[in-house]
């Protein structure tokens, strides 16, 4: 089914079009068309489509159900054309929904392909949690972007009780959220509350410092090479940790180098 409707995405036009990327196209009503040359004739794509193509996920603005329901699907629809192929998502959000990036977030732990992430000018609250969430050894950012942590926030209205059981819901997502954080950064609990108790802005390397990215990319990374010296263009989680070794120590240069120059649903929690 998931081939079939690739195909649709070509010859429906427009209308098809629309309905896959209404959230996108409020934010941003005026989407390049890539016309690509085939064999059978000229092709048409939206640049979403196109990038979609080569497993590039773009996570662009707040995270909600209607974001998280375009990224969810387009895993999921990556993990069925091949389940070893690196997927790269880069973000740039200002965070948003709990529920909306945890959906996102269990999406990305599930499938099997390991998901690359690049932090591309922001990755605020669930955007820096979703940052730090990518492949170990492929989580990225651009030298000029800004990360930032803190708790989930979240308003409640009505009885006493009803204000008391929302209460006690956010603090245990409170201790969800630190948790989360705790397996991809390494940082002790405490140390994660005492950080995200107020809004903490990070610079790449502070953020490369505190374990949310592992590397400061100013030009894409170098090309893993197996035994032959061919390029490895497919991976699995399985085969990452042989592998992390490799990419991190190929983007240290990297880092060292930049180191010397230097809407959300209605009561729902956000981060």
């Amino acid at each position: 089914m998931l081939a079939s409707s690739s195909k649709l995405l070509i010859s429906s036009g427009p209308w098809f079009l629309r309905q896959i990327h209404s959230s996108v196209i409020r934010q941003a009503p005026l989407i390049p068309i890539v016309i690509e040359q085939t064999g059978r004739g000229e092709r048409a794509y939206d640049i979403y489509s196109r990038l979609l193509k080569e497993r590039i996920i773009c996570l662009m603005g707040p995270v909600n159900d209607d974001i998280a329901s375009l990224v969810v699907a387009q895993l999921l629809f990556l993990q069925s054309e091949s389940s070893r192929k690196p997927i790269h998502m880069y973000i740039n959000s200002p965070g948003g929904s709990v529920t909306s990036g945890l959906g996102i977030y269990d999406t990305m732990q599930y499938i099997q392909c390991p998901v690359a992430t690049w932090c591309v000018g922001q990755a605020s609250s669930m955007g820096s949690l979703l940052l730090c969430a990518g492949a170990p050894g492929m989580r990225h950012s651009l030298p000029n972007a800004r990360i930032m942590i803190h708790q989930p926030s979240g308003a409640a209205h009505g009885q006493a009780t009803d204000i008391m059981i929302h209460a006690e819901e956010i603090v245990k997502i409170k201790k969800q959220v630190i948790n989360i954080y705790m397996k991809h950064t390494g940082q002790e609990y405490q140390k994660l509350a005492d950080a995200m108790e107020r809004d903490r802005f990070l610079s790449p390397a502070e953020a490369l410092g505190f374990g949310l990215i592992d590397s400061i990319l100013e030009h894409p990374p170098p090309v893993l090479k197996d035994a032959n010296n061919l390029p490895v263009d497919v991976i699995s989680k399985t085969d990452l940790n042989a592998a992390e070794e490799t990419v991190i120590a190929a983007a240290k240069p990297l880092v060292v180098e930049k180191s010397k120059k230097d809407s959300t649903g209605k009561n729902q929690p956000t981060l």
